[in-house]
Parts: structure tokens; sequence; C-alpha cells
């Protein structure tokens, strides 16, 4: 049950492969953990606008600083399970398209067998 820690402990290892379980808790983690941080941030800071008269988030920016490495790390390794290059990350940059896009190439199951990324993850099931 360590999946969604190990993105973190693999911080710029881009190379290698990481199976669908891995990266969904990964990404289920990122996205619980920024929502509590999001409350916290009005619950503690009520009062910090910026110019524009958003609130402020430290908490969730600091959060979401740390994690942008070990993201684009674990989706680089999610696309080499598939068997596709790390490149394939950047059609997260295409507006909705690009999203929906790298949503489901992540989803797609793991390449059972070895491929040009190495072996497949230690516990990944070819079902």
């Amino acid at each position: 049950m360590n999946d969604f820690i190990i993105p973190y402990r693999r911080y710029v290892d881009f190379g290698g492969r990481s199976d669908r379980k891995e990266f969904w808790y990964y990404l289920l983690f990122y996205v619980i953990v920024t929502a509590i941080l999001s409350v916290l941030d009005r619950t503690l800071f009520p009062n910090t606008l910026d110019g524009d008269g958003d609130f402020l988030q430290p908490l969730t920016s600091i959060f979401a600083i740390a994690s942008f490495v070990p993201s684009i790390a674990v989706s680089i390794r999610r696309m080499h399970d598939t068997g596709r290059s790390g490149w394939w990350v950047l059609i997260w940059l295409i507006p909705i398209i690009g999203w929906i896009w790298a949503l489901i190439l992540c989803a797609q199951k793991g390449q059972p067998e070895p491929n040009a990324y190495g072996e497949p993850p230690e516990g990944s099931r070819a079902v």
C-alpha cells in the first residue's frame, strides 16, 4: 500500500517503469493532499489576498512545487511501462484533448514482457 509514496522515494528517477497501480495511487494521494491543504490554507490564512482578490495558498503551493518533479517522473515511467517514450508526457500541454488522451494512455495496461525501458515493475500483474 506504499504505492502512493514510491514516486517521492524515486524523486528524480526518470528511467524504468511504473505500473498503473503506482501511478493512480500517486495521483489519488496528490489530489487528496491538495484538497486538504487547500482547506487548511483557507482556514489558517483567511485574509491573505493577492492583488487580484484571489486567496493565496502557501501550503498548497509548497506541496505542488515539492511534487512537481515526482509527478513528471512517475508519468514518464508510466509511459515507459506502456512501451512509449517519456516524451509522450508532453501531451499534457495540449488543453482538454491532451489531458483526456494522456489519461487514456496512463490507464492502458503495461507490457507484461521486458521492453526497451526495462523489466516489468515488480508485483505488477498482466491482467
